[in-house]
């Protein structure tokens, strides 16, 4: 009998633990819902940000289907179709119509920012630690000599294995005809190394996120700033007046 009572006390001390607990928490996140010390309010205010940033690069993953959804335009590569600080949503690659190379184009009469041709990011050679690249996608080689890219003749020049020629709109070659640095030399653009196709771009909203560190310095700074402000009113507010009396 000791036992089982000594069980059920144990059971009851533990429930009562377990619920005290549970009002433990829920005092502590109404204090910090309705707190208004200064640094709970800026952490609301910061977790706000924070949920709502994340709630639409969810919804843009979703409806891209890429990781990135969006980047920056950070040369002048692809003038002047695409100019530097523009923001390029990208999609997968068949995704809201299908994929065409700059030769596919010249058939189907199929242009993307006025040529021939899906622009499409990719990570060059498949690196990841490096930014990927956003060209156009001239023409699919299988591996061995390429004789011809974008209807120019080309001399020695082997693939080495099969993918994609791809080619800046303002520059003078090929990329797998260039050595960029800390890439080296290019190869053709291989399936699992695309990231996704251009769909369109919005004008110098890239440069946010060129410079997210000083945005997100500024946006911080403007919190604290407005937060200094409504404490300094509500002090006003709640100040005792003074009270005035004419003398007899």
């Amino acid at each position: 009998m000791r036992d089982q009572t000594g069980t059920r006390s144990g059971t009851g001390r533990s429930s009562m633990a377990g619920k005290e607990q549970k009002r433990d928490f829920r005092a502590l996140f109404k204090e910090f819902r309705t707190s208004e010390h200064w640094a709970l309010s800026l952490a609301r205010d910061a977790i706000w940000l924070i949920a709502v940033v994340g709630s639409v690069a969810l919804v843009l993953f979703l409806i891209c289907g890429t990781w990135p959804a969006v980047v920056t335009i950070e040369s002048s590569s692809m003038d002047p179709h695409m100019k530097i600080g523009d923001l390029v949503v990208v999609v997968q690659k068949d995704r809201y119509g299908e994929f065409q190379t700059w030769l596919d184009g010249t058939t189907s009469n199929y242009t993307k920012y006025d040529e021939y041709g899906d622009v499409i990011i990719y990570k060059p050679n498949g690196l990841t630690n490096v930014h990927p690249i956003i060209h156009r996608a001239i023409q699919y080689v299988d591996a061995g000599p390429v004789t011809e890219m974008k209807g120019d003749p080309v001399v020695n020049y082997t693939a080495p294995h099969a993918g994609y020629i791809t080619w800046g709109d303002n520059n003078p070659a090929p990329d797998q005809l260039v050595s960029y640095p800390g890439i080296g030399q290019v190869e053709p653009v291989k399936d699992e190394w695309i990231v996704g196709k251009a769909l369109f771009a919005i004008p110098l909203i890239g440069y946010l996120p060129l410079n997210i560190w000083l945005v997100a310095i500024i946006v911080v700074i403007a919190m604290i700033l407005h937060e200094m402000y409504l404490r300094s009113k509500e002090k006003e507010i709640t100040r005792p007046k003074k009270k005035t009396g004419k003398k007899r």
